[in-house]
């Protein structure tokens, strides 16, 4: 199997990264560090620690200084669960799901439900024809066939999961047509002259970014550019359904701004921070955001120069391009669950240790936005950044897998200490994981408290 550096010089160079420059990285740790057979201590450390070669790269353009770089491979997956070890006024999280989420049992085989928000369960229970109660709907579930109930769902509004094997779902045609696609897409949209780094004492210092973004992976990528100095304004609407406690985990260092996207009004507030954005993250399925006139040639129409960066569950080719999903279901549909069950001997699905894919593809989402934006300085042009769920968890899979990873003992709250710290903040006295990521010159960090959704205007701070 490649070591840590081998993964990451592969992910780096494939999209135009300098070889060179992965001198300057410091890796420490050794796998496994939680109970897994998938590599999910690497993944950690590699997505984060490509981040962090990122932002480097961005100051050495901006001030002409190099600067060593380092990620600890234990840090690195204990950010992978930071909503874990979150705690409000020392408060622990409430339970993470919904009474009649997770697993059920089907005429062949098992299902997952996310039923987090109301609409989602509603549309379950809708099928179903069924009440909202664990016994209610296993009963009905046992009269369906796994794959039917799972188109069924997905028609009406839900987001569920049929569990496959790795095997079975390599067989599906969504699979087969990702096959083609790289992990990182990044891709010429429209012509712009190159735009000037602002000033600024940090590698994204001045950098406005757009969040419309929700959950783990997208608003992942938003703290991860907030930490290297982004102002990241995040989207929400008044009316959408949030989780609370990803809001607060997952809020360090943004501004947040309430901006309703169904009024012609809102979209012209949206379409005014646009123009004067520098890069609009979104994770909307493609025709939703384009019916907002908001799609990715809108942007660079509206501000030549953009980073528009799209996050998708399943990627954007094949059948299931526009179909909702969770890194939960995602595990599931794509054999994760499949084969983490069977390394461990149990029968039916066995989770990940972590929301690898949530996690590992918001950090992937901030290295193609910085990568892009480094390449916007050099030679101009609006540019497309893709990244999905389904394609990391592609990668994860070939990473390899770890013989014996299971019996590996989950990290304690002893161990994971060294990386907490306590910040106030909108909510209280917060206590959460710090950036993994250390950088011997511009120290990741986040200079503004999680706050509560709309606790801000929707306008960009001035220039510092």
């Amino acid at each position: 199997m490649q070591s840590p550096r081998e993964i990451l010089s592969g992910i780096w160079t494939s999209i135009g990264g300098d070889p060179s420059v992965l001198g300057a990285l410091t890796l420490t740790g050794d796998e496994p560090q939680l109970p897994s057979s998938f590599r999910i201590a690497a993944a950690a450390q590699v997505s984060v620690a490509a981040t962090a070669l990122a932002a480097a790269e961005i100051w050495k353009m901006r001030s002409c200084q190099a600067q060593q770089v380092a990620v600890d491979m234990r840090h690195a997956v204990v950010e992978c669960r930071s909503e874990r070890y979150l705690r409000v006024e020392g408060k622990p999280p409430p339970p993470a799901w919904e009474a009649i989420a997770g697993i059920y049992k089907t005429s062949d085989g098992f299902v997952r439900l996310h039923t987090n928000f109301p609409h989602h369960r509603d549309a379950v229970c809708k099928v179903l024809n069924c009440r909202p109660e664990r016994d209610a709907v296993q009963a009905a579930l046992k009269q369906w066939d796994g794959e039917a109930f799972e188109t069924a769902a997905y028609a009406s509004g839900g987001v569920v999961a049929f569990m496959r094997s790795h095997d079975e779902w390599e067989a599906t045609p969504h699979a087969q047509a990702l096959a083609a696609l790289p992990l990182i897409s990044i891709t010429k949209i429209g012509e712009a002259a190159p735009k000037p780094w602002p000033k600024g004492d940090r590698p994204l210092a001045g950098i406005r970014v757009l969040d419309l973004s929700r959950v783990i992976a997208g608003p992942v990528a938003g703290r991860t550019l907030a930490a290297h100095g982004a102002d990241v304004l995040l989207i929400s609407g008044p009316d959408l359904p949030a989780i609370p406690w990803l809001v607060i985990d997952t809020g360090r260092g943004k501004l947040t701004s309430f901006v309703e996207l169904k009024s012609e009004q809102g979209r012209s507030l949206l379409r005014d921070l646009l123009a004067e954005a520098d890069i609009f993250s979104q994770g909307y399925r493609p025709r939703a955001i384009a019916v907002l006139g908001f799609a990715p040639e809108d942007a660079a129409r509206i501000n030549p120069g953009i980073i528009y960066v799209s996050l998708s569950a399943y990627g954007a080719a094949g059948p299931w391009a526009e179909r909702r999903g969770f890194d939960s279901l995602v595990q599931t549909a794509t054999g994760f669950n499949h084969a983490e069950g069977l390394a461990a001997g149990v029968d039916g699905p066995k989770e990940l240790p972590a929301q690898m894919l949530d996690h590992a593809t918001g950090y992937f989402m901030a290295f193609g936005v910085m990568m892009a934006k480094a390449r916007q300085a050099r030679e101009g042009g609006s540019w497309h950044v893709q990244v999905s769920l389904a394609q990391t968890g592609r990668w994860l899979w070939n990473l390899g897998r770890m013989a014996g990873g299971l019996d590996t003992r989950d990290l304690t709250g002893e161990a994971v200490t060294p990386f907490i710290e306590e910040v106030v903040s909108g909510f209280g006295v917060l206590r959460s994981v710090r950036h993994s990521a250390v950088l011997s010159k511009t120290p990741a960090f986040w200079a503004r408290p999680a706050m509560p959704l709309g606790s801000h205007p929707p306008k960009w701070p001035p220039p510092a």
